[in-house]
């Protein structure tokens, strides 16, 4: 299939051409996390599959994505766009907090929005890996905005004398990589915490990095 079929335009049923696109790929969205978020996975899924569990024809598919690896990848995308959201918006209502508060609601509208469905978790941490060299490439640019954000809070800390100064792009991609682990594992059932546990672990984790023992504030 070398690209996308051209889409129908004008009114139908009282709804744009656009306002149908949209609706299709919501529903090959939805149907695609089921599928692979679950069983049987973005590898033993189908066309044909995706299709069926969307109510839609494969026709309607290839208007709309040209591989289903375009759909792993819109996917991604939206799980994370969604984690991002739920993230924001807490730090928005957390802006005059102190750090260790501001980081507990941080982490907390993070992992709340990602485990709140288990198949989020395996779209953003497992299907997405080894598919192709332009998905890991999606992947790592996804994680180096979450790295990104820890950056910047850690550097507006360190501007409000909450924290050491110092480089902290290393520390920060260390860190995110502990996240993503910890929250999979607790998704996976191979911790014995609750998920508020697994939050205040992540804020130690998060202070500790930002307030080295020999740190006291108001020092170089």
């Amino acid at each position: 299939m070398g690209g996308r079929l051209r889409t129908p335009t004008g009114r139908y049923g009282g709804r744009s051409a656009e306002e149908r696109q949209a609706e299709r790929r919501r529903r090959f969205l939805d149907a695609a996390l089921r599928l692979f978020g679950d069983t049987p996975g973005y590898r033993g899924t189908t066309v044909a599959a995706l299709s069926q569990a969307a109510g839609l024809s494969t026709r309607q598919f290839y208007e709309e994505f040209r591989t289903l690896e375009d759909v792993l990848a819109a996917l991604h995308l939206q799980v994370n766009g969604w984690a991002e959201q739920a993230v924001l918006a807490a730090l928005a209502d957390a802006e005059d907090l102190p750090l260790a508060d501001r980081a507990t609601v941080l982490f907390r509208a993070y992992a709340h929005d990602v485990t709140r469905d288990p198949r989020r978790i395996r779209i953003a941490f497992v299907e997405i890996i080894g598919v192709s060299p332009r998905l890991e490439e999606q992947r790592l640019a996804r994680r180096a905005r979450w790295v990104d954000l820890i950056r910047a809070e850690a550097d507006a800390a360190v501007a409000r004398g909450e924290a050491a100064p110092r480089d902290y792009r290393l520390a920060a991609t260390a860190f995110i990589g502990s996240v993503n682990g910890l929250l999979h594992d607790w998704t996976a059932g191979w911790l014995d915490a609750t998920l508020d546990e697994v939050v205040d672990e992540l804020v130690r984790l998060l202070l500790g990095m930002l307030r080295p023992e020999d740190w006291r504030p108001g020092s170089p």
